[in-house]
């Protein structure tokens, strides 16, 4: 088949790279000259595992092209993805126009027959407009048929989650549309649930917020086992061992952060309170994300008393391992919080420090991970990149004035630090 991606981020790049990989002809269109440029070199705008090298494949083997305009890939192609970005807004509403603008542009563009659906994480009811916008603007003689198709990819893991789904969600009560994206589907060895479109774009939110839901229950159940003396991540373990709850995401730490949960949780309160139900649990679920990151800064208070002056050393600004996204990353407020209690702070991470410099002015950002150590009265770790777990502990101890760690992740083993001299406090245990 012949596809188009309307948006070039995570979403876009990693699903238009795989379908192409499929044998499929793809285009991408984006909006931005310098990125559709660079992406035609195969010059990767976001930090992703494997991407360039399926990027640069594909291009070479002239199944995925980049492009500014809207012909003639949305009339050579079988199927239109609409995959750009939703943000929110100060209400927590997702910020539809440019899913909405993209429509227009797709629908003046129509020649044939086409499906058309939505990749990007929308409120319900948006798919409807989209149709709407679509039947309104498309030329005489050319069809259309929509569906809502959400995302479940990762950051870090993206490519593999493409191909290997827990499920294919495909939103559309349209036979003929349901058909052909079952086809586009086939080589993804997964489940399909068809759905209508409110069904479809509630399961992405509802999914995402559960998620996060584990992640706050983790930390909640940390919190109380630091007053009773309890182990949280045996808590954890312990009932991640019941097969009807799993022990995926029931890991406390400094908090959940990204593209996707904080958008889609905000989103999904601002869409219950549209429909006079107020979601008082996921009102909590915030809340508790926003206190798991403030009892870093907590805890930092606790092992050095007046934080002015003091010189700390951060492992990690990346909201996760293996991205150099930094939207909502928890580093950005605790950062900010030790700065405001007066604490000079040096900061490495691998590959986000690029994307962190114009979030945090006055941060002295080091290349090499053993010099937030040097003459540090204080070590935080932020991001459980796999290059920390392998410090040289010896080392570290030999550079820091005061040696004491504060391990956001639990990725040290206490007794291991405590019996090298380490004043170490993590999470929950």
């Amino acid at each position: 088949m012949t596809i188009t991606f309307v948006g070039h981020g995570y979403v876009g790049l990693v699903t238009a790279a795989v379908f192409a990989d499929f044998g499929n002809k793809v285009y991408v269109i984006g909006h931005t000259k310098e990125k559709v440029d660079n992406l035609k070199k195969g010059i990767i705008p976001i930090f992703e595992p494997g991407l360039e090298e399926l990027v640069k494949k594909n291009i070479k083997a002239k199944r995925l092209e980049f492009t500014m305009d809207y012909a003639p890939a949305i009339p050579e192609s079988d199927v239109v993805f609409i995959a750009v970005g939703t943000p929110p807004i100060k209400t927590g509403d997702a910020d539809l126009s440019a899913v909405l603008g993209v429509a227009e542009q797709i629908g003046r563009n129509l020649s044939g027959y086409t499906v058309v659906a939505t990749k990007s994480t929308v409120p319900i009811g948006t798919n409807k407009k989209v149709q709407l916008i679509l039947e309104e603007t498309k030329p005489e003689g050319a069809e259309v048929s929509y569906a809502s198709i959400p995302e479940f990819l990762r950051e870090g893991s993206a490519i593999s989650d493409t191909v290997n789904p827990d499920r294919v969600v495909i939103g559309s009560e349209d036979p003929r549309a349901q058909k052909i994206l079952i086809k586009l589907h086939e080589p993804i060895k997964a489940p399909v649930l068809i759905t209508n479109f409110e069904t479809a774009e509630l399961i992405k939110y509802a999914a995402n917020s559960f998620l996060a839901l584990k992640i706050s229950y983790a930390n909640s159940i940390a919190r109380l086992s630091e007053l009773l003396g309890a182990n949280a991540l045996k808590v954890l373990e312990g009932i991640g061992m019941d097969r009807r709850i799993g022990n995926q995401f029931l890991y406390p730490g400094a908090g959940y952060g990204g593209s996707c949960f904080p958008k889609d949780v905000k989103a999904l309160i601002s869409i219950a309170k549209d429909h006079n139900y107020s979601f008082s649990l996921l009102e909590e679920v915030e809340n508790v994300n926003h206190q798991a990151r403030r009892d870093i800064v907590i805890k930092a208070r606790g092992m050095l008393g007046d934080l002015r002056g003091k010189k700390i050393g951060v492992l990690g600004l990346a909201f996760k391992p293996n991205t150099d996204d930094m939207r909502d990353a928890p580093s950005i407020d605790v950062i900010t919080w030790l700065k405001n209690d007066g604490s000079k702070i040096t900061a490495f991470d691998p590959v986000a420090m690029g994307n962190a410099t114009a979030l945090m002015p006055g941060i002295n950002f080091v290349t090499d991970m053993y010099k937030v150590a040097e003459d540090a009265d204080l070590l935080i770790v932020l991001t459980e990149w796999n290059e920390f777990k392998e410090l040289d502990l010896k080392r570290i101890k030999k550079l820091m004035r005061n040696l004491n760690i504060i391990d956001g992740r639990n990725i040290y083993e206490p007794k291991t630090l405590r019996d090298l001299g380490f004043n170490y406090v993590g999470v929950g245990r």
